[in-house]
């Protein structure tokens, strides 16, 4: 049986009064948006990138992670036998926020990088999505990263004033975390191996994104290059269930 949840947004970074913060960047010129080059220049860069880092990571993938295939088979026993409401994340401000707030939403978590060629469109979409969507139980969870291209180097305070003063972000933003390798957050292995995709446990590049169903369950996993709206279709058969 679902069970649907009525969630205030106190995690929503872009929430508060024109008094607050965000009225406050918005105010000012934005550093982030100043220090980022200019969309075409950041996407083709971007796209040339995520191309050596999809060839790169195909290749150790093959030589090194195959070895590994008993010890990750474990892992991913071990994680599918968790729900996500059982992890505890820290937000953007580093606040503990349990996962089970958002029990009974219907969730997109997506891995963010503020100066990827791909962040204007993916968060004007996503921003998008949330104001459409968000009364009838929808949210987004998105978490930094900077393991590709180095996109993403600035600090928590950077971030949310790029997210909030240049798209003005409602929904809630993370802690900086990492999704591949030795420090994979540990809500990041969950998802992967709930859902292995085209390199199995690898995220291929920012942007990637998973969509879980009310009951927290991994129904699709989208490529970087999958845009938000392309999603759409999904998220409103979800959100009617």
């Amino acid at each position: 049986m679902s069970f649907s949840a009525t969630f205030s947004s106190p995690f929503n970074v872009c929430s508060q009064s024109r008094t607050g913060f965000c009225y406050f960047l918005a105010s000012r010129p934005s550093m982030a948006a100043t220090s980022i080059p200019s969309v075409k220049t950041s996407l083709a860069a971007s796209k040339s990138a995520f191309m050596r880092n999809d060839l790169t990571l195909q290749s150790s993938y093959s030589r090194g992670v195959f070895l590994k295939a008993q010890i990750s088979g474990v892992t991913a026993r071990a994680a599918s036998e968790k729900s996500i409401y059982d992890f505890t994340v820290k937000d953007i401000d580093g606040k503990d926020v349990s996962l089970n707030n958002f029990k009974g939403k219907v969730l997109l978590i997506v891995n963010v990088a503020s100066r990827c060629g791909f962040a204007t469109g993916n968060y004007s979409e996503l921003s998008h999505l949330y104001e459409k969507y968000k009364a009838q139980g929808f949210e987004i969870l998105a978490f930094p990263c900077n393991q590709f291209g180095g996109q993403e180097p600035g600090s928590n305070p950077e971030i949310k004033q790029f997210a909030c003063s240049r798209f003005k972000a409602e929904f809630p933003i993370f802690d900086k975390v990492d999704v591949n390798g030795p420090n994979t957050a540990p809500l990041y292995q969950f998802l992967k191996s709930s859902a292995g995709g085209f390199l199995g446990g690898f995220i291929k590049w920012n942007f990637e994104k998973f969509l879980l169903d009310k009951n927290g369950n991994v129904i699709e996993r989208y490529p970087p290059t999958t845009s938000p709206l392309q999603i759409e279709k999904d998220i409103q058969r979800l959100v009617a269930a």
